[in-house]
């Protein structure tokens, strides 16, 4: 694991003391994605300098330090990330060859290795892994920049002028001399909608985040190339429902355990103390029990709690733990510990995002980060298995909707908009036990006025789009600025039911732009490396070959992952309603973080930054603050936007002083 960054200057303006001294700036932003080393390389005849820090996870010995050239020099390679079908790899690349002359242990030469075996996209075709690099091949001098399938890792790219910059994270591009940094307003448009910029789009102008699944080869012949993709999702369905799977109910789940044990297990490598953050959830609680039971001690296991009962998880994590004999640890928010994390955010994120378990998320990440340094997620698990509230209840909604008159659906939304969202929590609470369990939900108010939002879209794309929306309407908050379009997956793309259309979207863009940036940013920020098991390409290949009602059943999601939990895990401890890390937000802004949001919501601050519009800011504050309504999630947005913007009028911090005294050799040019 490692954060990387780099650039190409077409022009050949720097020689070659410069470039490694820009180089060393980029790359020292990043130090805390990679403390354990340091390195630079640099070719002035192309222009081009490269950089990482380290986190040493596999070899930990000077046989893995990065930049890396390849044994015959051709290539020269900045990685970050793990490739956990190396040793596979290292032996399929010297069959039926020349034997490749390894001086190490690591992935990143086993990387190296391939391409110069089967060249860089029938390689990378090949990785089983979560990963972000550029390679530079001296052959051809071209440099080319990968990201995994789902989005694991993240990888940055700006073209200014003659320069060609990348970097593991935005902060690193602002360290190059020649980066703009000018704010995109329609960005914010889209960040106000989605609660984090998705890609391809960035914060900033003419600067871009590389797709999933992609590959871009930048030389001064082709400057302005673009990604081009070496997987497809999309072709994965289409190959799916010619051929989908023909076995029965026990046969799919015994293949899937099968695959899970075997992701689980390669994901479990490590040359350092590992653990995994355990939400006592079906996914979560999915991953422990596979790793505990290939494991010959107790696992390491992390959980957050919180004192409000409504968002606490740290109960019934910790009865899974025990059950399952892990080493559990656990810790309570308050709002204390809120506080505290709240203006480290900006910093950690490093672009505009605003889901509020980024919160909790860190604070996890800060928890495991004290014991281990690798810890497994159970994230993924929703989008391949129908995890969410609608994608089970998607085909039900638009089965029931689509035949009412447009007056009869507008009726509808006024009736479920008659009580305001916190008094729809206090009658699902007051009911109690007389709801039926699956129909339990946290937070029902907001669901339900969200419910409301849609009764009159019948577009599953619009539907889709607008269920995953907080600002409805961006140009009420942002007056005169358009929003770009968002690639929502291909449009010929056909479902045969809405909730395998939403799973699809999902995929897509709620996963890599919300869910991993979280998690990659949160681990990061302590050095503490995340894996996700169930992110393995052949879990995400076989969970589209199954029927439907292998995933969602008598509208619960995850049916068929249920099955393997249960072999490990009473029904009883894990059959639950949906938590996940949430915090008390709307209440939080209403007691302890009120001084805090209001000078970020300062009129005349909003006033002078010039983008919001100030008075409906006012009046959504007010109704907040005063019960009316609750506004926490799209004040949320704004606040995370305000609290970005001083972040971004910082300058980035001045390299440490001794870099090359950290690694001895760490600089090194031709």
């Amino acid at each position: 694991m490692c954060g990387i960054s780099g650039f190409l200057d077409v022009s050949h303006s720097h020689p070659a003391e410069e470039l490694r001294d820009i180089a060393m700036r980029m790359a020292d932003t990043l130090r805390h994605r990679g403390p354990n080393d340091f390195g630079v390389w640099a070719d002035a005849e192309a222009g081009l300098a490269l950089s990482m820090r380290r986190l040493a996870i596999l070899d930990l010995s000077a046989a893995g330090h990065q930049p890396m050239e390849s044994a015959s020099g051709r290539y020269v390679i900045v990685f970050n990330g793990e490739i956990y079908n190396y040793e596979h790899l290292r032996n399929e690349s010297v069959k039926g060859g020349q034997a490749y002359a390894f001086r190490g242990n690591s992935d990143t030469e086993v990387m190296l290795a391939a391409f110069e075996r089967w060249g860089i996209e029938p390689s990378v075709e090949r990785f089983n892994g979560m990963f972000a690099f550029a390679v530079w091949d001296r052959a051809e001098r071209t440099l080319t920049l990968g990201r995994d399938r789902f989005g694991e890792k993240p990888l940055y790219y700006s073209r200014n002028g003659s320069h060609f910059i990348f970097g593991s994270e935005l902060k690193a591009l602002r360290a190059h001399p020649r980066f703009t940094g000018e704010v995109d307003v329609s960005a914010i448009a889209l960040f106000l909608r989605h609660s984090c910029v998705p890609a391809p789009h960035s914060i900033y102008t003419n600067t871009s985040k590389l797709p999933p699944a992609a590959l871009l080869k930048i030389s001064a012949r082709d400057f302005a190339a673009e990604p081009q993709p070496y997987w497809s999702l999309n072709e994965v369905i289409k190959q799916n429902s010619f051929v989908p799977f023909k076995g029965g109910e026990l046969e799919a789940v015994e293949q899937l355990d099968w695959l899970l044990r075997d992701s689980v297990r390669m994901r479990m490598r490590s040359d350092v103390p590992l653990g995994a953050f355990l939400s006592g959830g079906i996914d979560s609680s999915t991953v422990v029990s596979l790793m505990q039971a290939q494991s010959r001690s107790s696992v390491k296991t992390f959980s957050i709690g919180n004192h409000d009962k409504e968002f606490d998880e740290a109960k019934e994590a910790s009865t899974v733990a025990r059950h399952l004999g892990t080493e559990h640890h656990e810790l309570y928010v308050t709002s204390k510990e809120a506080m505290a994390v709240i203006p480290s955010l900006p910093r950690i994120y490093d672009e505009p995002f605003a889901d509020p378990s980024q919160i909790p998320t860190v604070l996890v990440s800060r928890l495991a980060g004290q014991c281990v340094t690798v810890s497994l997620s159970g994230d993924g698990g929703d989008e391949f298995f129908g995890g969410y509230t609608r994608h089970a209840w998607g085909d039900t909604l638009r089965r029931r909707l689509d035949p009412l008159p447009i007056s009869v659906r507008k009726f509808g939304a006024a009736g479920l908009r008659t009580l305001a969202p916190e008094s729809w929590d206090v009658l699902f609470r007051t009911c109690g036990r007389a709801i039926p369990a699956r129909w339990q939900q946290r937070m029902p108010g907001y669901k339900l006025h969200k419910l409301a939002s849609v009764l009159e879209i019948q577009d599953t794309h619009a539907l889709y789009q607008r269920l995953s929306s907080h600002w409805l309407d961006t140009t009420k908050i942002l007056p005169g600025v358009s929003e770009p379009a968002v690639p929502f997956g291909h449009q010929n793309q056909s479902f045969r039911h809405t909730a395998e259309h939403m799973m699809y979207l999902d995929t897509l863009t709620y996963l890599p732009d919300d869910i991993l940036v979280k998690l990659d940013r949160a681990t990061m920020s302590v050095s503490l490396e995340g894996r996700v098991p169930l992110l393995d390409h052949r879990v995400a290949e076989f969970a589209w070959s199954l029927p439907l009602n292998m995933r969602i059943r008598q509208k619960q999601g995850k049916w068929i992952l249920r099955q393997i939990l249960y072999r490990y895990v009473p029904r009883g401890l894990v059959d639950r309603p949906k938590s996940g890390f949430g915090i008390p937000l709307a209440t939080w802004l209403r007691g302890p973080l009120r001084d805090w949001a209001e000078s970020l919501l300062d009129e005349n601050r909003l006033r002078q930054d010039g983008y919001f519009s100030h008075a409906l800011i006012h009046k959504i504050w007010h109704e907040h603050l005063s019960g009316k309504a609750s506004w926490e999630y799209h004040l949320w947005d704004i606040l995370m936007f305000q609290a970005w913007m001083d972040e971004n009028r910082r300058k980035p911090e001045a390299p440490s002083a001794g870099v090359e005294a950290l690694t001895g050799v760490a600089v090194r040019s031709v």
